[in-house]
């Protein structure tokens, strides 16, 4: 198989062959053809919305019609005809054989009506899934690839997750959205009011049992919303896996009118916005500044001034060799406001990937963030009487620059057998471990098969990794010494 068709049929994998879509049923007849259980779970199913539900069967077993007087559904004693489609909105088939499903589906496709029929999909048009109802609100979950198992499985999560009181939280919404839509007239002000509203002290005393605080809390949040600026958030992004991004940081992607994001943000990450959010990339690589700084500073800067809540999205930590001091210094001499939102740094996210313990009792007690460059791109390890005492050093940005640190560090009276690791695009998939000593640490800068972000950890520590499948640092020296 070639490149190009794995990476097709990749694509086909992660997209949906359905598209999830609520049918309106309120006051329109909805029809059932069977006799017994299946029919009787369908029309429990319907039994929770306002649909006029119709069972068509000459009989029916004792739990169907249970189930259809408990509902107020209507039962036409018939054997199945296509005239019964006339009208209806939806048909369940469950008459539990292929043959007389596939009939009733057959007759509603002449007829233009979705059909289901119960438990044979590759005849479905429409699927059905496990239903959470808080009405209004319906959350429904399906999965054609493990049947109805997981589909349960989600439910129960999602109905532990949803207070029986969302229903009632959503009324209260809806009562609002007209005066929401004339006094909050900006879009972004208003999706911002909307997600404040269903995450702050309004849904937290709803589902506390005091309404009319609520609605108190409700009222104080809308006149709040007219007075809004614009905010600047300085978020980490982490080392670009997207179950390492704190949870903070994914609410405020959904809230971001402006995602403001470096080339080393994974485009998974940035994705995570809203997905009308404006994205503006300022990636910036060693030697390859698109965006100069001060250049980014007055673009955070003027998009706040315009009102916008801007997520300034950074690779790492951004106060870790994230420039997020000069953006500060920007955002406080114009008066905005700002929030720094912390992430998983490089140095945490490839020491877990090694099991690389940065500080040990005994061996190393003090721990050193570096970066292998000045602000004038001058090699600076500045930082070695540290490392001559013991302390576990993270070099950020030193592929190239590895061998001028290691002759400098080793002129400063550092051991060359000093343990090193370097881990090339930690917590990536694509993630890779090398290890050896500072004395193989200039053979990184030759390596053209390395060339994704890395971080060089220094110190003893390192010798108590699990770098034991890591390959070495400089392979072609290993085989000589091993000759």
């Amino acid at each position: 198989m070639s490149v190009r068709s794995e990476t097709t049929d990749l694509k086909r994998l992660s997209r949906l062959d359905v598209f999830p879509a609520f049918h309106k049923v309120a006051d329109r007849r909805v029809l059932v053809v069977g006799h017994g259980g299946e029919a009787a779970a369908k029309v429990r199913l319907l039994g929770e919305t306002n649909a006029i539900i119709e069972v068509v069967s000459a009989e029916i077993e004792p739990e169907l019609a249970e189930v259809i007087a408990a509902v107020g559904a209507h039962h036409i004693a018939e054997d199945f005809r296509p005239r019964h489609l006339n009208g209806v909105a939806l048909v369940f088939s469950a008459r539990e054989d292929e043959r007389l499903d596939r009939a009733v589906v057959e007759a509603a496709r002449i007829l233009g009506v979705p059909a289901n029929a119960v438990d044979k999909p590759e005849l479905c048009d429409f699927y059905t899934g496990a239903l959470v109802n808080r009405a209004p609100i319906a959350v429904a979950i399906t999965s054609t690839g493990v049947g109805p198992v997981l589909a349960r499985h989600i439910r129960a999560r999602i109905e532990g997750l949803l207070p029986r009181s969302t229903g009632d939280l959503a009324r209260l919404a809806e009562s609002l959205r007209e005066t929401a839509a004339r006094v909050l007239t900006d879009g972004a002000t208003r999706r911002r009011f909307w997600a404040k509203f269903f995450s702050g002290p309004v849904a937290t005393n709803f589902y506390a049992g005091r309404p009319d605080v609520a609605r108190v809390e409700a009222q104080r949040l809308l006149n709040a919303a007219q007075d809004e600026s614009g905010f600047v958030w300085l978020v980490g992004a982490g080392p670009g896996a997207e179950d390492l991004l704190t949870l903070r940081a994914q609410r405020l992607l959904q809230e971001a009118d402006v995602i403001v994001y470096d080339a080393l943000v994974p485009e998974a990450v940035v994705a995570m916005g809203r997905r009308d959010a404006q994205r503006i990339s300022v990636g910036k690589r060693k030697g390859a500044h698109s965006v100069p700084q001060d250049q980014i500073n007055t673009v955070l800067v003027e998009l706040a001034q315009d009102g916008h809540k801007v997520v300034r999205l950074k690779a790492g930590d951004p106060l870790v060799f994230g420039r997020a001091g000069e953006e500060m210094d920007a955002l406080r001499a114009a008066d905005i406001g700002f929030e720094v939102v912390p992430g998983v740094t490089a140095a945490f996210a490839a020491a877990a990937s090694a099991q690389i313990p940065l500080t040990l009792r005994g061996v190393a007690s003090t721990l050193v963030f570096a970066t292998g460059h000045s602000a004038d791109s001058e090699t600076l390890p500045d930082w070695a009487g540290l490392a001559l005492k013991g302390a576990t050093v993270a070099v950020y940005m030193g592929r190239t620059v590895a061998a001028a640190v290691s002759q400098r560090l080793m002129e400063a009276g550092l051991a060359g057998t000093t343990p090193v690791a370097i881990i090339e695009n930690a917590a990536h998939p694509e993630e890779r471990q090398f290890a050896g000593t500072l004395a193989d640490l200039p053979a990184l800068g030759e390596r053209a098969d390395i060339s994704g972000a890395t971080l060089i950890v220094i110190g003893e520590a390192v010798a108590h990794a699990a770098l034991s499948k890591a390959a070495p640092i400089a392979p072609r020296l290993r085989a000589t010494i091993a000759a």
